[in-house]
């Protein structure tokens, strides 16, 4: 991922009113972010933790949503992360959610998947479990590509509507 600067960072956010633009809040570390190995950029709000950003590249330009983390728990044991396909405790995979972009997100149309609680599936895939004996590298990067692209589409879900375009 390309390096963004802060008022990119707050001009690729095609879900939010201005008053959600506002109170972005950068992750703390914001200037010491390491782009070469980012495939999305993803945070929780520091300041209210049912809120968290996701910043990815759509056609070479960066496109950020908002996401509302759900309220409650789940009696699941553990569950799957759509983006990287990590299985992780119930506890620390949540449902989030992400008003469309345009005429529909203001009608209060939403699109949601089941993300890392804390929104580090770029790292998770990348803390890759030792190697078995037959397996090769191309794996790991078969991993990561996956979460780039899922990233990618579940962005891409909240452009999807006939006003939604940069």
């Amino acid at each position: 991922m390309r390096p963004l600067t802060e008022p990119e960072v707050r001009s690729s956010f095609v879900n939010a009113s201005p008053e959600e633009l506002r109170l972005v809040a950068l992750p703390a570390d914001f200037m010491l972010t390491d782009w070469d190995h980012l495939d999305f950029l993803a945070w929780r709000d520091p300041r209210t933790r049912s809120r968290g950003y996701m910043i990815t590249e759509l056609d070479g330009e960066p496109v950020g949503i908002v996401l509302r983390a759900a309220d409650g728990s789940s009696r699941a044991r553990a569950a799957m992360c759509n983006l990287c396909h990590t299985m992780q405790p119930a506890d620390q995979v949540v449902m989030y959610t992400a008003r469309k972009a345009g005429e529909a997100g203001v009608h209060g149309d939403s699109v949601g998947t089941y993300i890392c609680a804390d929104l580090s599936c770029h790292e998770n895939v990348r803390l890759a479990a030792p190697l078995a004996p037959n397996e090769v590298r191309a794996s790991v990067d078969l991993k990561i590509d996956g979460t780039r692209r899922r990233t990618e589409a579940f962005v891409g879900r909240v452009l999807e509507t006939a006003g939604a375009r940069r």
